[in-house]
This record gives C-alpha cells, structure tokens and sequence, in this order.
C-alpha cells in the first residue's frame, strides 16, 4: 500500500508505504515506511527504526510529523513498526521487552539494510519505550544498526523504571502505565490495514494476551526477570554511537550520565530540563527543536561520505570528540505546570569531571531521635516522573520538609551539582521491613522549599536488591542512599536543605507497619558531585519549530482533568485522585476516546492496608465498526499480601465480545 502525504508546515511531499517483515517463527510484522520525495541517491539513503506497542496507525498515528520531517530533512527512510501482538502485527504480546522483540527488531533492521534503496546502514531510536529498546536491541550488535537516539530510557529496568524505586513498589503507576497496557494490548488490528481477518486475529489476541501487571508484581527483588532486558552493568555490550536525550523532570534522569560514563562506543548526551514529554513543547522549557539534533548525530554516524576520519561505526575516531550538553538548573518558583526553569547550557567534554564535596551535619545533637513516619508524607512531589497533567512537577515542598528531619546548610558562596548526590547516615528502625527517604531541596529567601533531588531505599535492599536483608529492630546500622542524578547552581542567600523522612506517597507504596525511625544526625553526611563550568562555548539550538512532534488532532472539547488529594479526617486516610482523557481523530478516519480513572489511598495508621483502583479504557470508531475496551484494576495490600482483582471487557458495535478476569493474592517480598 502506497500513499503520498504532506508535512506540517514548510516540509516538502514525502511517500508511506505500509510493509509487512515475517519473522522467524511467522509473526508478521506491520511497518510504515516514510520515505522521501524522489529516487534515492546512488549510495542509497539510511534508515531509522522506532519500535512500540502503542499502535502506530490510531493511538500514535500523531507522531507522523516527526517521521515526516527525519525523511524530508534529514533523507532518512523511517521505519515505524508495531511490535508483536499490538497494533496490526499478528502474534501475542507476552511482556513488555520480551526475548522475541529483539530478534524481532533485529530481523526489521536487516530488512532495511538489504532493500535497494539502503545504504546499508540502520539507525534506531523513539521516547520512552522505543528508547528502552533502542538500548537492549544495540546490546545485541545487528551488524547493521551503527547508532541510536534513546530519548528517556532507562539502562536499569528494576530500579529506574516504573515498577519498583530502590526496592520499593511504586504505587502511583499501578493507575497509570501499569493499568492502561492491558485494555491497550486488547484492541484489534486496524482493519484497514490488517485487511481480511482482523476479528480473528483480535479475538486470538484478546484470549491469549495476558495482563503485564501481575509478572511485574510477582518479581519483587532485582532477579534476572528484569536484568535480562537491562543495559547496566554491561555497558560495553553496545557498539553503536550513541545519543542519550534527557530531562531533569523525567523519571529516566540517571541513565544518561551513568551510561556515558561508562560505556565505550561513541557517547553523547543532551540533557535538558524537560519532564517525559517531547523538547519541542515538554514543560518545563527553553524548549527547543531537536530534529536538527537527531539528523545531525545519525548523519555522522550513517553516513560514510558526511565523515572524513571517522569510520561509519567505529569507536571514537580522530575527528570524534565527544561534548555533552547539559542544563544546569538554578532556583525557581516551582509550580505543577512550571513552563520555564530558570538556568543555563554549558557544553562539557567527555568524561565529565566532578569532585565530591562532603557536607557534614551542622550544629546536631549526637544523641539519636525518633522520627515516627507519617505513611502520606511525599504529596508536595507526587510522582517521579513529571509529564502532561495530572502527572505534574513539583511543588513546594514545606508540608513534606515538615513531617521530615531536616538539615540546613546556608549558602555562602556559589557551587553547581551535576550527577548523584549520596547520603550516609546510621539509624534503626522498630520494624523488620522500612524505607528511607532523602529530599534535596533549595530554600528560597522567601522560604520557598524547592525539590532538587530525592532518593529512597528499602532498607531491606541496603546490601543487596537481589537478597534482601530484614532489619534488626532497634540496631543500629549505617546506610547510603544514592540520590537521583541532578544539576543545579546554588546560589548565596539560599538554603540547601536535606530532609529525612521513611515515605514517597503516593509516589512509592507504603511499609507493612507503622514505622518509627531512629537517626544518630552527628553521623550524617551528605556527598553532592561539584563541577566547574569548563571553557567552552554556550550550546546552541534551533528554536522550536512549531510543530509538535507527539500531537493529536483533539477536538474541541476535551475532557476535564481532576487531580486530587482527600483528607477523610475521621478515618485519618489520604487519597489521591486521578481523572482525565483525551478526544481526537486519528488516520483511517478513526474517532478516538481515552478514559483514565484512578485513585490511591493510605491509611495513616495502618500503612499495610493501602490500596490502588483504577478503570481506563479505549473507544476507536473507524467508519465500519467501533471497537472499545476497559479494565478495571483493584489492588489491596494486606501487611503480607498484595491481593489483585483485574476485569477486562472488550465489545464490538457495543456487543460484549470478550470478559477476562485475573485473581491473585501475591505475597509481599520484603516490601
């Protein structure tokens, strides 16, 4: 199937062109190509892949723009592929990142290199999950993939993803990714262009595909199931150059500075301060166009005649000097919906230097205190992982510095942070199984508290995430918690402040007991890696072009978005809600309706008996039929018991086709 379409804005006419690749064991895989206008050149022109499970010709047909815009600027053909068993690929979704996704990948990326128009060389890239896989299929070396653009990926799948953070279970994400991949994984192929047997194949997927939730919730410590599709610790298993796109306000912001840090292939890094939202238009900003960006890395490294002393894929090369490019952030009022951080880019030669400055506690008492942990303390951060609303920045965080053990410093003179912040501090616990909390923040003149960083760990996981450790009530025992990776410049007449609590809520989810916590604050010691601007030249960027990469075409009317917090005082529970959606139009004349609803809670005194519910869903009407599909997700924790009640239903023309139900009570494994 051949068809021309046009770009948004100036670009010119390019070519998609739907394809199927057959893979070893008779999956067939559904491709868009994006061709550009005209014949090729005698060498041929590169091709890039993305990978994804959110169906590239309805949910994310939005994307097309930046396909567009890689073929008709940067000569590139792209290659958008359904994954298995999601959108209109045969197959079954088994997990996310499975084995067969990257032979899968593999199998795309030497199809392209083999058509008549390739030059023979493969570039791979994408946001979120496509940066995930971009990693784990460049750690398997096809001969042809010679660079990436990972764009908020993690390299750590256990303890920088969204199920667990330093051992403990995250909770605001069973209502989000969590929840909605099942009713995503439900829907059919698109008829038009799956053709003849679509509602086959749909009811093979909707009786064979399983709910990702419940393995995700059975492996609770850093077992192989997750280092198996993780890049850390064998960094040097990619050959391939390498461009990490970051932002301060994502979840995945450790990965690129570990990872460059580490890793031998070609390296750089463009870390802005944007939440998991595209730099064209990601709050925070400056934003900034990064399609330059990315045609400027895979023609370096795709194209043998752009290169005089490189070699296409080699290491470094003569002419290779890696430079990465880095916002350093500076204090500003912070806001769930901040569109502008205060800041500056500094240009920073591989490998970044940094020296480790102790900040030791001032003026603390050397006998120890109890700090009782309030199980809701956490509400002024929310979520890790800041992106479109509900799922915010930070705010002020003096409610939460309150319920917390804080130690200020005065700022004097001017010092910038860039990477992972570590504190060491000894304490004990009265329960067996407790978490700790560390919370960087920068105290404004006006007492404005504003988060940094923050770090949280299990402290079962202290020696081991792959065997944990119960606690000895009431012994003592010393600790580090590696904060996530930051930058800020802290600026004289500041505070910084460290605050010390035992919960992220609803961010992580809450202890089996009420916890107290001892802490001896004499021995506690903070680390912050300081840096020095180096002498180069300010980065600069194209502007934003005003064409949103990640774009629907939304109706008018959408639907409201609710974020909460309900204090029942009575029962002396927290709550946070979550309602919102989205309503758009989508290729194939489809007319789509997204639906999210969810709700945690914790009750202050009785942490083990949490819970998370949600109910989402998806409508898609093509012209010929409308196809929908819901889940609904409760989850109750007991103080040894995860006990998980999951309902899927899908209906045809609004005729019930398919009801699945997963039941499970999951013990609790050290959390």
């Amino acid at each position: 199937m051949l068809h021309t379409g046009l770009t948004v804005g100036q670009t010119k006419a390019v070519r998609e062109q739907d394809v199927w690749v057959e893979t070893s064991d008779a999956v067939r895989l559904a491709i868009t190509l994006t061709l550009p206008d005209g014949p090729p050149p005698d060498d041929g022109w590169p091709a890039l892949v993305e990978a994804l499970p959110y169906r590239k010709d309805d949910l994310t047909s939005g994307y097309r723009s930046e396909y567009h815009r890689l073929a008709d600027e940067g000569a590139f053909v792209v290659a958008r592929v359904d994954l298995r068993g999601t959108g209109s690929s045969t197959g079954i979704a088994t997990d996310e990142y499975p084995p067969e996704e990257l032979t899968d990948v593999a199998t795309v990326i030497a199809w392209l290199a083999s058509q008549s128009w390739s030059n023979g060389n493969v570039g791979m890239y994408g946001t979120s999950y496509s940066g995930f896989n971009s990693l784990q299929v460049a750690a398997t070396r096809p001969p042809a993939l010679k660079a990436i653009i990972p764009i908020y990926a993690s390299d750590d799948r256990y303890s920088d993803d969204v199920h667990f953070m330093g051992g403990a279970l995250r909770a605001i994400d069973v209502i989000d990714y969590c929840s909605y991949m099942t009713p995503m994984n439900a829907l059919p192929p698109v008829p038009a262009v799956f053709g003849d047997g679509w509602r086959d194949e749909w009811l093979k997927r909707l009786e064979q595909t399983p709910t990702w939730m419940l393995p995700w919730l059975r492996n609770q410590t850093n077992s192989d199931y997750w280092r198996a599709a993780s890049l850390r610790p064998s960094y040097d298993r990619i050959e391939a150059a390498t461009l990490f796109v970051g932002g301060w306000a994502d979840g995945y912001r450790n990965t690129p500075l570990r990872s460059a840090a580490a890793m031998t292939a070609p390296v750089e890094i463009l870390l802005g301060p944007w939440s998991h939202a595209a730099a064209e238009s990601a709050l925070p900003g400056p934003n900034l166009d990064l399609i330059p960006e990315m045609i400027a890395w895979f023609n370096r490294w795709l194209r043998p005649e752009a290169n005089d002393s490189t070699a296409v894929g080699s290491k470094a090369g003569d002419s290779f000097h890696a430079v990465h490019r880095v916002f350093m952030r500076r204090a500003t009022t912070p806001s769930p919906t901040l569109a502008i951080h205060h800041g500056e880019w500094w240009a920073i030669p591989h490998p970044i230097e940094s020296t480790m400055r102790s900040f030791d506690a001032p003026w603390r008492p050397t006998a120890p205190i109890n700090l009782r942990v309030d199980p809701a303390t956490g509400t002024t951060a929310w979520i890790s992982c800041a992106g479109r609303l509900p799922w915010g920045q930070p705010g002020d965080q003096r409610i939460d510095n309150a319920l917390s053990d804080c130690t200020d410093w005065l700022i004097v003179d001017e010092f910038a942070v860039l990477g992972n912040p570590e504190l060491r501090l000894t304490l004990s616990s009265d329960q067996p199984i407790a978490n700790l909390t560390a919370k960087l923040c920068d105290i404004h003149p006006d007492g404005t508290s504003q988060l940094v960083t923050r770090g949280t760990l299990n402290l079962t996981h202290r020696v081991s995430s792959q065997q944990p450790e119960a606690l000895i009530p009431g012994q003592p025992i010393e600790v580090v918690v590696e904060l996530e990776a930051t930058s800020w410049i802290f600026e004289p007449g500041h505070t910084m402040r460290l605050a010390i609590g035992g919960a992220d809520w609803p961010n992580t989810w809450p202890t089996p007991h009420p916890v107290t916590l001892t802490l001896w604050p004499s021995t506690l010691r903070l680390q912050l890696p300081i840096v020095v601007r180096p002498a180069l030249d300010t980065p600069r960027f194209s502007p934003p072009s005003g064409i949103e990469p990640h774009g629907t075409d939304g109706d008018p009317a959408q639907p409201p978005t609710i974020w909460r917090y309900e204090h029942d005082v009575l029962a002396n529970t927290v709550k946070a809600v979550v309602d919102h959606g989205s309503v758009y139009r989508a290729v194939h004349d489809a007319h789509i309706v997204e639906h999210y609803f969810g709700e945690v809670g914790v009750p202050r005194d009785d942490p083990g008996s949490a819970w998370a519910r949600s109910e989402i869903s998806f409508s898609i009407a093509w012209p010929t039929v409308t196809v929908f599909t819901r889940v609904t997700v409760a989850m109750q924790s007991t103080p040894t018991h995860y006990d998980i009640d999951i309902e899927l239903v899908a209906t045809e023309d609004e005729v019930e086709c398919a009801r699945r139900t997963w039941r499970e009570s999951i013990p609790r494994q050290w959390q």
